[in-house]
């Protein structure tokens, strides 16, 4: 039986300095001097040791980490399992590249993700370093297969820093702008965004004004591939509306389009699920993962139909360090650690925990217009005034009153105005409710 975490890092928030402290300040100095401005941090501590759901900063502060590295250490930065496969694996070989001289784990993490991927088909799988490899070759994939160059992306969508992962993002700043020109044939469709949306639209309205969209402005017939987050994340952990993923899977089967799940964010028992697909019940044709699949070691996948999958020729999928074994060794122990403690149990009681306060702490301070997501993945959205119009500010200095008191939360949005939540699925309930006391006195000193 896997054990949460570490036990010797103390699950207990600890400031026994400012944040930033001395130490913090005087590495930011290196730092300033040594790496690109554009690499920029949330939060101004350096890490020194973190597992279960803290993170202990070089100044020996313990901070609630209610980020998980961007939904990367569901199974914590340090899970026992983990760190033992890494040790034995680097014992053997760190490198020979799958594409010369291949060896099991990659195959056995190929295995996995065909077995739990929404679909009882028959799948194959390729694995990358990267969320946005995954979703390049995964377009890459369906443009071959289906002999069509259109790819449908949507509204307030992230899929990547690459150039055609760019193109595909929705948001300019910081992603995109000044970074151009983009990959081409690439097209945007307004997304169901229930809080944002008409009143009285639902999930099928939605999708029908997408689908007619699509039809005039490209015609079905050269559509490769209709690419989405099943739960956006960087856009805003946007829940679409019942229905409408759906409908979209529905329409990509009678048009010979590839549906394509990006599950880079929501996927590995983040949402309550093994991934947010199962939660409406559609299966993808291709399905993306990367971030929690290895407990924090690199490492990414495009799992899909066999017969999209195998269309590509032999050497057209691939990468120096993709699969990497080390990764591979990580991503099996990762995922044993998800089934062996029930992590889906985990987030569904994140889900259950947070809600019911979040959803009060709005009601009673006017400061929060929604409050969604799954499992470990919520959100609040933070408007003026009780309307819709956004408020990046009151984010800003909830998320910066937090990082003061030593919880790190993270931010989001195409409107910079959503705090997002994403605990580790191995944090303990008093370590959790301590970290959203300090959240609620954020936003009641707005």
């Amino acid at each position: 039986m896997s054990i949460a975490f570490r036990t010797d890092i103390a699950q207990e928030r600890r400031l026994i300095t400012a944040i930033p402290g001395p130490k913090s300040v005087a590495l930011h100095a290196r730092r300033t001097a040594a790496v690109a401005a554009g690499v920029a941090s949330t939060v101004p501590v350096y890490t020194a040791d973190a597992g279960g759901g803290v993170i202990v900063d070089i100044d020996g502060n313990s901070l609630i980490d209610l980020g998980s590295g961007i939904a990367v250490t569901s199974v914590g930065n340090s899970a026992p399992r983990v760190v033992d496969a890494v040790r034995e694996a680097v014992e053997h070989f760190t490198h020979t590249c799958f594409m010369v001289t291949p060896y099991e784990s990659y195959v056995a993490v190929a295995e996995k993700l065909n077995a739990l991927t929404p679909g009882r088909h028959s799948k194959r799988t390729a694995l990358f370093n990267s969320g946005s490899e995954a979703v390049e070759n995964a377009v890459k994939i369906a443009r071959l297969a289906t002999k069509r160059t259109a790819v449908v992306a949507f509204d307030h969508a992230y899929h990547g820093r690459t150039n055609l992962t760019m193109a595909l993002t929705a948001k300019a700043m910081p992603y995109k702008k000044g970074f151009g020109p983009f990959a081409g044939e690439i097209y945007r469709m307004p997304m169901s965004y229930p809080f944002r949306d008409v009143e009285g639209m639902s999930g099928k309205d939605a999708a029908a004004r997408a689908i007619s969209m699509i039809e005039k402005q490209i015609g079905a017939e050269d559509v490769a591939a209709v690419l989405i987050e099943p739960i956006q994340g960087e856009g805003g952990f946007i829940v679409p509306a019942d229905g409408f993923l759906p409908a979209l899977s529905e329409w990509c089967t009678r048009n010979g389009v590839v549906f394509i799940a990006d599950e880079i964010q929501s996927g590995f028992c983040r949402t309550g699920s093994w991934f947010a697909s199962d939660h409406e019940g559609i299966v993808p044709d291709l399905i993306t993962t990367a971030k929690g699949i290895a407990g924090g070691l690199p490492l990414a996948a495009v799992t899909g139909r066999a017969e999209i999958m195998d269309a590509v020729h032999p050497g057209g999928l691939g990468g120096t360090y993709g699969g990497n074994p080390i990764a591979c060794a990580a991503a099996l122990a990762a995922i044993a650690t998800m089934e062996e403690l029930d992590l889906n149990a985990a987030a569904r009681r994140i889900e259950e925990a947070i809600v019911p306060r979040m959803r009060a702490l709005a009601a009673d301070t006017g400061r929060i217009g929604d409050v969604r997501g799954r499992g470990g993945m919520i959100a609040l959205e933070f408007t003026v005034g009780g309307s819709t119009e956004p408020d990046a500010a009151a984010a800003a200095a909830v998320a910066k009153a937090c990082h003061a008191q030593g919880v790190i939360i993270l931010t989001c949005g195409t409107y910079g105005n959503v705090v997002r939540l994403l605990p580790p699925l191995v944090i303990g309930e008093e370590l959790l409710s301590e970290g959203l006391t300090v959240l609620e006195a954020a936003v009641r000193a707005l």
